[in-house]
């Protein structure tokens, strides 16, 4: 059987690994994390690993799944989304042709991967000549907008978001603008919720940091649970992309599950992801 090979990306926001790898663990056959070698951003600006960090993994590592793979991922001459393609490209490449090559963002976390394992077995064909029909299996974000002191506020319609491709020939980050099959396969992503100084050293370093919009920053300052329902347009490019937020009145993951499940407008209907599914099969059809 074809393997799950699973790739994070390591820099700054490290620590959120401590949340990202333990919901793929069990199900993945092999787990890549890249780590530039000197320690750099996409911009070139230093970070810091604490050992710490090191010896967690070597403890939650029991069955040897984890290899951590440095090389030079900042080149000067790149702007940082270039340098984003790039380090995923050469993470996939690591992670070995012929398995199932998912890519998992530090602040990414999966709600049900024994479910998304069970989704992409569905599609192993895809597996034999990679080449000939390069596919990506998307599923949806629930972007966590922000934390708050009793709960989080939540961008009130999900996201896709590229996760698995049999033939990683990236494009734009991990976007390789081949043919997608859109899941109902769901995660939590925690992008913006940071403490604000976080925020601010994110929004500086990583792939996005030429394309924010000014109205962004003070919307986020300023949104709490007796506001939310008053702002609008809240992405940190085209601002209209996110239109408003929802409300869960807990931080505790295992309620945030539960609490997800009982929110309409966070559903994927079977006609929404056959529709998705029918344009992404004609569109490519002829190609």
């Amino acid at each position: 059987m074809k393997k799950i090979h699973v790739g994070f990306l390591m820099s700054y926001d490290y620590e959120k690994l401590k949340f990202s790898i333990p919901p793929v663990y069990k199900e993945a056959d092999a787990i890549f994390i890249a780590l530039d070698k000197d320690h750099r951003t996409w911009k070139g600006n230093p970070f810091t690993v604490d050992d710490s960090f090191f010896s967690w993994l070597e403890a939650f590592d029991v069955d040897n799944k984890i290899t951590i793979y440095k090389d030079d991922f900042f080149i000067p001459d790149l702007d940082t989304i270039q340098n984003d393609t790039r380090e995923r490209t050469m993470l996939s490449e690591q992670m070995g042709m012929g398995n199932w090559l998912v890519q998992v963002d530090a602040d990414e976390i999966f709600l049900d991967f024994k479910k998304f394992v069970t989704t992409l077995r569905t599609y192993d064909h895809f597996l034999d000549k990679p080449e000939k029909q390069p596919i990506q299996i998307a599923g949806f974000l629930i972007n966590i907008y922000k934390y708050l002191d009793n709960g989080i506020l939540y961008v009130n319609e999900p996201t896709k978001v590229m996760l698995a491709t049999n033939y990683p020939n990236y494009k734009r980050a991990r976007n390789t603008k081949q043919r997608v099959i859109y899941t109902d396969n769901v995660l939590l992503h925690e992008c913006l919720a940071r403490t604000e100084e976080d925020l601010k050293f994110k929004l500086e370093n990583w792939g996005h940091s030429h394309q924010l919009n000014d109205e962004f920053f003070p919307k986020w300052k300023k949104a709490n649970e007796n506001n939310y329902k008053e702002l609008k347009d809240l992405f940190y490019m085209d601002p209209k992309i996110w239109k408003g937020l929802g409300y869960l009145p807990s931080r505790n993951l295992d309620t945030m599950k539960n609490l997800i499940k009982t929110q309409d407008n966070l559903k994927l209907s079977s006609w929404f992801l056959m529709k998705k599914n029918f344009g992404q099969w004609f569109k490519f059809l002829f190609k």
